[in-house]
């Protein structure tokens, strides 16, 4: 298949292309390069610097002589959720309308497939864990109401226009995979921020809240290597059917507690790891598991990277050889 893949050059876009790549499948990129980084598009893709809003619809074409592209993965977001609790237009119009104009390039294209990177903040504090797809969807802040938004926008394209359409909804997502990891300017996720220390990029981590109702006191969360996710995503394009819109939760099915994540981080770099208690972030739920029994079921997908030694090696390897290459650069530029 040719496939269109937005936000491309960051992390989770970058991986999923380079899986797409390596099954056979043509790769066209477009990214803005405001998080992502040009270096992570895998070689073989074809890249379109740019915003989507301004050049989906040149890319996609008019559909005259029928579809450029047999699909679309869209994985460019904004997506800090206290950023867009601090400035909410900027996810209103960076995801919500972006992702308009793109539907609508998608339908003057009548290009057929659509998988949209969506997220359990849709979902907000759940009420029973693990989370099914058919929770109540009530998310706590405007990162997770702008991806809800976009998922009944999908699904109204899909029962007027035709459209296959896959949302997936997934959890904390870690590791690293052909090259490809996290490597962004403002990092949020746990395992990156504890290696940070064990790089000595920072001095401790955080621990928000150390009486929550946990097995010791610590937040759980589930956690789904990046591999997995894009195995997920290559499966969602081939099972997706006309005038369909589908929506399936991705994670382990295991929860991790985040004293467990640091215990794993010290356990694969041999080294301390710094840690400070700090309260409880208003809004933080005290566990966060995915049921994926829908996924398995419906898309045959399993996860194969569950283990969250091996998550965290491979998250510490791309970190520390990142880590190198910015130092030989810098090396270089002296």
């Amino acid at each position: 298949m040719r496939l269109l893949v937005t936000g491309g050059a960051g992390y989770v876009g970058s991986v999923c292309s380079t899986v797409l790549l390596e099954q056979g499948h043509e790769v066209v990129v477009v990214d803005d390069l405001s998080t992502g980084n040009a270096d992570a598009v895998p070689a073989g893709a074809d890249f379109v610097e740019g915003d989507i809003a301004t050049v989906a619809a040149d890319v996609l074409g008019t559909g005259e002589d029928g579809p450029r592209f047999d699909g679309v993965l869209h994985f460019g977001a904004q997506s800090l959720v206290g950023e867009s609790v601090e400035y909410p237009e900027k996810y209103w119009q960076g995801n919500v309308v972006t992702t308009l104009t793109l539907l609508e390039a998608i339908r003057r294209s009548r290009t057929p497939r659509l998988v949209f990177s969506s997220t359990a903040a849709t979902y907000g504090e759940p009420d029973e864990v693990p989370i099914v797809e058919d929770a109540p969807t009530r998310p706590t802040n405007p990162y997770g109401a702008s991806k809800l938004a976009i998922d009944h926008a999908i699904s109204s394209y899909t029962h007027a226009h035709g459209l296959a359409a896959t949302s997936l909804r997934y959890f904390n997502v870690a590791g690293a995979y052909g090259g490809a990891g996290e490597n962004r300017t403002v990092e949020t996720h746990l395992i990156p921020l504890v290696l940070q220390v064990a790089l000595g990029q920072r001095d401790r981590i955080s621990v928000f809240g150390t009486d929550w109702p946990t097995k010791d006191g610590t937040a759980v969360r589930d956690y789904i290597h990046v591999k997995d996710l894009a195995d997920a995503h290559v499966l969602a394009l081939t099972r997706a059917e006309p005038g369909t819109h589908r929506i399936y939760n991705l994670g382990s099915g295991e929860g991790f507690s985040v004293r467990e994540v640091i215990a794993a981080c010290e356990r694969v770099t041999g080294l301390s790891i710094a840690t400070v208690d700090a309260p409880r972030r208003a809004g933080d739920p005290a566990v966060l598991i995915a049921s994926s029994d829908r996924a398995m079921t419906e898309l045959g997908w399993t996860p194969k990277h569950t283990d969250l030694d091996e998550i965290v090696s491979d998250a510490w390897d791309f970190m520390k050889n990142l880590g190198e290459r910015s130092h030989a650069a810098r090396r270089a530029a002296s």
